[in-house]
């Protein structure tokens, strides 16, 4: 009877370890400012001299009227969807 207890104790350990597992999130950014292009794959925002052109799809959650001149505040997280790691460059010859 222990060992099923036991069992039991380390498949609900090892099933919670797994949901927090998937859980995990990247960092959300925030940026406000006034929209200068918008369509229904991007908006891109200007604030100051930087220029923020943020993928969205249908999924984003959108509040009030989305136009350009509109000022905004866009939350977002980048994601990366590539990564190529470079092998390093054999060292030049040692000097002694």
């Amino acid at each position: 009877m222990k060992r099923l207890a036991t069992l039991g104790a380390v498949l609900l350990l090892a099933s919670a370890l797994t949901a927090a597992a998937h859980d995990i999130k990247t960092d959300t950014f925030q940026v406000t400012g006034s929209v200068t292009a918008v369509d229904d794959t991007s908006i891109t925002v200007t604030k100051g001299k930087e220029r923020f052109h943020i993928a969205r799809d249908k999924d984003a959650k959108v509040t009030g009227e989305i136009k350009v001149g509109a000022k905004v505040t866009v939350q977002y997280r980048m994601i990366a969807t590539t990564i190529e790691a470079k092998e390093e460059k054999a060292a030049k010859g040692k000097k002694k």
